[in-house]
């Protein structure tokens, strides 16, 4: 790794001393199952703040700008997260990046200009060191986000060959139209983006690097991605439903698609990635903008990734992608065999806990419980139901990566209304529902921003608090995992569901099996918020058997009848976990 993080930057206040020892550590498998894991997902900048000498570009406050939060920060708040039952952390990226563009800054890690460098707004290499050590020593995996689709916005397209980046902006006094033409991000155009002149077009335009060191927009490294042929040079992505705008155009906002066809650059992506894993003993990746890169990367990629782990005492690597769509089949498409270990379960995200819970406040949009059945399904027909060759041992179709909300859409609360209710209940099913369960750091909190970066609060403004009302309901949440192997392990029966969201008896009611290997959970939710729903439930237990709710305070009782029926009475907006009373261990 080149001179990782030896280096000032152009901030005299950011020179972090001498390069760290670049040297490889011990790898060593941390995982079991990774079922039983819980991830937490952290925005680094806006977590912690734990040492002020890399506060450099900081403006307080301004959620497009540096808020100061780094690893240390995280290392020392990592009892917070072990309170809250977190076992896994994905952090946001590491590598060095373009540090502003328009008043905007990188803060999220998004737009690399370097894979080989540290990013100094977060420490150094002994400091991403440590935070992982530390984790480890709790029990805790660190999972890395990375992107291999694009690079920040690190050359523009010199279309009149004057040699600057251009803004046009044109019109006439006698129409209302105003066309605007951008040097750094044109539009796509398939032959690639063209000079035009007064005489017209005159070919492609140059691709010109930017060399201004003092916001570290400069040639990017590795070094084959310093060369205008590893990109593509087609300009920005107009239509995603167009396969070749899909994969080859920029990605809107000046961030400049990589060929990743070429041998050279999934070689330098495979050696630059896996670097990283062997510097820190990294546990797994979360892949940016998966559905943007050919399928022929990824069998290469996560192949070679993963024998090369391996071979240092790495198993059970976890990668999973971000496909950014509703499409069940498009997701599943990236979990064919040789490819990711799963997907963010982003159908299920819209149709799930948009529709059914986010909705509950509003009789007119939200839709019936089986909507879940539905979907559910769905992925046992587009998800691969065989685990990965040197993957994680389990088939992607039984780990899903599960989650409300993220640093893409407004936050949970946002779309609610703040009800807080729904929110408690949705956690309830992230938390029971088959699948690798992923919480969005500040949801524990209640945080309720909208869109982005509105949903990118700063963390430390809540205190930490572990007494609030929804932190102890996670916690309580985690802790139930953590004790019935069903709520982890557990093959998925769905019991019953319903289309009714109004006064029906039965309506928002949904219910679910978890069983396998002796052990029994049955998870009954009411979605609706505006009154108690009941029904008598057909399960797959003995009669005269007890279920016991342990989600409950009063642990209710309930006696399984002729047939397995189970006759339930679920409050508005809650739920019930019951599992067998011989598995239940009580206090004292």
């Amino acid at each position: 790794m080149r001179n990782v993080l030896g280096l000032c930057v152009v901030f005299a206040s950011a020179c972090l001393g001498p390069p760290p020892d670049a040297s490889p550590v011990p790898l060593s498998t941390h995982v079991a199952d990774w079922r039983d894991e819980v991830i937490y997902q952290v925005l680094v900048d806006r977590f912690s703040n734990g040492d002020v000498n890399n506060d450099f570009g900081v403006l307080p406050g301004h959620l497009s700008r540096y808020q100061g939060g780094d690893w240390r920060g995280l290392t020392q708040k990592l009892g917070y997260l072990e309170q809250l039952g977190v076992t896994t952390l994905w952090i946001s990226p590491v590598v060095k990046n373009v540090e502003t563009d328009a008043d905007f800054d990188a803060y999220h890690g998004y737009w690399a200009q370097d894979l080989d460098e540290a990013n100094p707004h977060f420490g150094d290499v002994s400091e991403l060191r440590a935070l992982v050590k530390a984790a480890h020593a709790r029990g805790m995996k660190v999972v890395l986000d990375i992107v291999t689709n694009h690079m920040g916005q690190v050359f523009f397209y010199d279309q009149n060959l004057n040699g600057t980046p251009d803004v046009y902006i044109g019109g006439s006094g006698s129409t209302s139209t105003v066309l605007r033409s951008s040097e750094f991000d044109p539009d796509f155009d398939s032959r690639g983006v063209q000079v035009f002149t007064s005489l017209g077009v005159a070919g492609q335009a140059p691709i010109v690097f930017f060399d201004q060191p003092q916001i570290a927009r400069q040639r990017p490294h590795p070094e084959i991605l310093g060369s205008a042929r590893a990109y593509h040079g087609l300009g920005r992505t107009l239509d995603y439903e167009d396969p070749k705008q899909l994969l080859e155009g920029d990605f809107p906002g000046g961030l400049k698609d990589v060929a990743t066809e070429l041998p050279e650059v999934r070689e330098a992506m495979v050696d630059s990635y896996a670097r990283w894993a062997e510097l820190v003993d990294l546990d797994g990746f979360r892949i940016d903008t998966v559905k943007h890169v050919e399928h022929e990367f990824w069998q290469v990629f996560t192949s070679q990734v993963r024998t090369r782990l391996a071979a240092q005492g790495k198993d059970r690597f976890l990668m999973f992608g971000e496909a950014f769509d509703g499409r069940d089949d498009l997701l599943g498409s990236f979990t064919r065999p040789g490819e990711l270990d799963s997907v963010f379960y982003f159908s299920q995200h819209f149709a799930v806990f948009r529709d059914v819970f986010q909705f509950a406040h509003d009789v007119t949009k939200q839709r019936g419980t089986r909507q879940i059945e539905s979907l559910w399904a769905q992925r046992q027909v587009n998800w691969s139901d065989v685990p990965q060759p040197g993957g994680t041992g389990i088939a992607p179709s039984k780990l899903p990566v599960n989650f409300l909300d993220n640093h893409d859409v407004a936050r949970f609360l946002f779309g609610a209304h703040q009800d807080v209710a729904a929110l408690r209940n949705a956690l309830t099913l992230l938390m029971t529902e088959e699948g690798l369960p992923c919480l969005y750091y500040g949801t524990e909190q209640d945080f309720d921003g909208g869109n982005d970066p509105a949903n990118r609060e700063v963390m430390w403004k809540s205190g930490f608090d572990t007494g609030g009302a929804t932190f102890v309901h996670v916690a309580k949440l985690t802790a139930l995992r953590k004790q019935f192997a069903a709520l982890r392990r557990g093959d998925t029966k769905v019991v019953f569901s319903t289309e009714h969201t109004l006064d029906e008896l039965d309506a928002g009611l949904f219910a679910f099996e978890r069983a396998g290997e002796g052990a029994y959970a049955l998870v009954v939710q009411n979605t609706n918020g505006r009154h108690e729903s009941e029904m008598v439930l057909t399960t797959t237990q003995p009669v005269g058997s007890v279920l016991i709710d342990v989600l409950g305070a009063d642990r209710q009782r309930f006696v399984v009848g002729a047939q397995g029926q189970v006759s339930v009475t679920v409050a508005a907006q809650s739920s019930l976990i019951l599992v067998p009373a011989p598995d239940v261990l009580f206090g004292p």
